[in-house]
């Protein structure tokens, strides 16, 4: 899966220390330091966790035939608080323990970002909810077929992947949002006055364009939003 090697990729740069870590502590003047990069860093450091599950058990996240198993045993597996997790051997359980120190991790980074502690509130009570809705789904008569179906039309049906991944990647927007541009425009103005006071001429230009980054950031539902477009080749 190409997430899988970027997420590899980008923490194989860290440990060589190219990349400030955790991805939200960077600054617009530091490598990779822009709102899309530090968004899909800090998304792809939570999802490291399901990444370095040791075995091959894939099916567990994206088998439409697993999917019952493997909600059920998420809403089995009582929360906990590590960052830093041991592995059971047992690769369901893993799974499960490792996608929830994901989600321990956004809010470690939430708090390093200042997001807004409302905008954080009760993530893994939520994220319960939506897996009991695709658990409900899953139930249903005819589930696998109509999951084949959505994934040949290109629809997401509510395999674990899909549902870790929105929800990562809806979490580590809004930590990404805070770290560079802070909580409104305002905190905006400042935090770029601040980061590029010795850039005048990216300074101007970044706040000329201001209002336009940020209706563009919260009309992304992913980093690939906000990637510039290629212009066109003749």
């Amino acid at each position: 899966m190409p997430w899988i090697r970027s997420s590899r990729a980008t923490l194989d740069s860290v440990d060589r220390h190219e990349l400030i870590y955790p991805a939200c502590t960077r600054k617009l003047t530091d490598v990779q330091g822009d709102i899309r990069s530090v968004w899909q860093h800090t998304r792809l450091e939570a999802m490291r966790y399901v990444v370095a599950i040791p075995g091959r058990d894939g099916e567990l996240l994206i088998g439409s035939a697993r999917q019952p198993e493997m909600t059920a045993a998420f809403l089995r597996q009582q929360p906990h608080e590590n960052t830093v997790i041991d592995i059971t051997g047992v690769a369901i359980d893993d799974r499960v323990i490792a996608m929830i120190a994901g989600f321990n991790w956004l809010n470690h980074c939430a708090a390093l970002a200042g997001v807004q502690p409302e905008k954080f509130a009760r993530t893994l009570t939520n994220f319960r909810k939506v897996v009991r809705l695709g658990q409900k789904w899953w139930d249903t008569e005819g589930a696998g077929s109509r999951c084949a179906q959505m994934l040949t039309e290109r629809q997401k049906p509510p395999l674990m992947l899909y549902l870790i991944w929105s929800d990562y990647t809806r979490l580590a927007k809004e930590i990404a949002s805070a770290s560079i541009y802070g909580a409104s425009i305002e905190q905006a103005r400042e935090a770029l006055e601040l980061q590029l006071a010795e850039r005048p001429a990216e300074l101007k230009a970044a706040l000329a364009s201001l209002p336009e980054t940020i209706g563009r950031l919260e009309a992304a539902e992913d980093p690939e939003d906000l990637a510039e477009p290629q212009p066109i080749r003749r």
